[in-house]
């Protein structure tokens, strides 16, 4: 047998809203052609993140009902740490509400000292901190803190159509040539993004992974990665590079790992649950120091901003993404959506990554200068064609002003269309496919946005937009 069917079966529905394109140009021009904006409730495809939109198990649910609320030392806590000790292996686990507050956690530790009255004094000016790519979030806790977030991706990851088996690579020589001009002692932190969901949820492979470790140790600077989506990395690298066809899942996570010093991770992604995240790391000073900052701004240590039943969630789901069977539908069903797409002419990034399908905006919007954010204008007029929410991965996510205010743009002008974990069955993605083939006919009528609002970091969430 050849037919890959979902390894689970559907026992809770949720009604979906449906309204039509007038409805939907009222709720657009409402929320200032900002999908952030939009209410869920009026969405048909929610495409925007994959990020906490995951259907939970039954086996979750029932870990929520369990869960240990005591303030210190609950039993869901212990269980949390016996899971994620197993699986990453590092020696100090801290539990966070969400990822962002992994990374503001450990970036004011490595970008701030305290001085001799215990005051706070940031030291990020003249630091610099490299990744394959870096995603919204860490892109700014990093700049927040006055340091600069550096990406080097290969440059095979910059071309949408160009095919590689591990596009989210981090170039080693660059990688090299960035510690020798920056200066090890000017880079507290090497990271390291797996999947790379900013240059399309490409894979890194194994060897990268441990070359990259190789370089930090030599240079002695610690070695870090953004796990969000660890284990489709490593069904990728069990699938594409050769000596790991025959390991399991948790053998390929827990050599991935052993080459870093730490990860932080956000369990929205690949744990299945609706919030929560954890830092780890080996470095005991390192630990203390961000235990120290997470009871003044999360919670006590053992609960870190969560309840005793997220943790139980947590738990849970990280086993369940052990699965192969699981891994298998997950990578084959974003798979089906893209091959839809390329066999009606839509450009997207190739091969088709992990978590989601990311449109070539810039290609298939050619009559929009990137000035006027080709990528904006197809999410609005996707929400607008067919009630489908996705997402901007170009010049208003990652583009940025030079000294004299002029937009300098991003490398690529791509819409995510972030698939959620065991929610929407074939029709639904088939539902989007037709949209987008109906929207190629008509793509030349399709208007640019301009910004008329925006804040200085993470703009793409609360930003107003106009047609241009």
């Amino acid at each position: 047998m050849h037919t890959i069917i979902e390894p689970f079966r559907i026992k809770s529905v949720e009604k979906i809203k449906f309204t039509t394109i007038e409805d939907r140009e009222k709720i657009l021009e409402k929320a200032y052609y900002n999908p952030f904006l939009i209410p869920a409730e009026d969405v048909l495809i929610d495409l925007l993140t994959d990020s906490g939109t995951s259907a939970m198990s039954a086996q979750q649910w029932a870990g929520i009902m369990d869960g240990d609320e005591s303030y210190a030392g609950s039993r869901s806590y212990f269980r949390f740490e016996e899971v994620t000790k197993k699986i990453f292996g590092y020696k100090h686990i801290i539990p966070v509400h969400q990822g962002r507050a992994a990374e503001r956690i450990l970036f004011t530790n490595f970008l701030s000292k305290t001085d001799e009255n215990g005051n706070l004094i940031m030291t990020g000016r003249s630091k610099g901190i490299p990744n394959n790519n870096h995603f919204d979030t860490t892109r700014a806790n990093i700049e927040f803190n006055d340091a600069e977030a550096v990406d080097l991706v290969i440059e095979e990851g910059k071309h949408p159509a160009t095919i590689h088996p591990f596009k989210g690579n981090i170039d080693l020589v660059k990688l090299e040539e960035y510690i020798q001009k920056k200066g090890a002692e000017n880079i507290p932190v090497i990271m390291l993004t797996i999947t790379n969901n900013a240059g399309g949820g490409q894979p890194v492979s194994m060897e990268n992974i441990r070359k990259t470790g190789e370089i930090a140790k030599k240079h002695g600077i610690p070695f870090f990665m953004d796990a969000c989506r660890f284990a489709e990395n490593a069904y990728f690298i069990k699938l594409r590079e050769k000596g790991y066809e025959n390991k399991c899942i948790l053998e390929i996570a827990q050599e991935m790992f052993s080459y870093t010093d730490g990860c932080t991770m956000s369990a929205k992604k690949d744990a299945f649950a609706n919030i929560g995240g954890f830092v780890a790391m080996n470095d005991e000073e390192l630990y203390t120091r961000c235990r120290n900052l997470l009871i003044i701004t999360e919670g006590f240590e053992t609960y870190g901003g969560l309840a005793g039943r997220d943790m139980e969630a947590i738990a849970q789901g990280l086993e369940e993404i052990l699965d192969e069977h699981y891994l298998q539908y997950r990578i084959r069903s974003t798979a089906y959506l893209g091959d839809k797409l390329t066999a009606n002419g839509i450009p997207i990034i190739l091969p088709v990554g992990g978590h989601a399908i990311y449109v070539d905006a810039k290609e298939f919007l050619s009559h929009i200068p990137v000035e006027q954010y080709p990528g904006q204008a197809l999410v609005c007029e996707l929400f607008r064609m067919g009630g489908i929410r996705s997402v901007e991965i170009g010049s208003i996510m990652f583009g940025k002003y030079d000294k004299d205010g002029k937009m300098v743009p991003a490398d690529m002008e791509l819409v995510r269309l972030a698939i959620p974990r065991r929610v929407y069955t074939q029709s639904h993605i088939d539902y989007v496919a037709e949209v987008f083939i109906e929207l190629k006919n008509n793509k030349d009528k399709i208007k640019g946005v301009k910004i008329i609002e925006e804040p200085k970091f993470l703009r793409h969430f609360t930003s107003k937009f106009s047609l241009v």
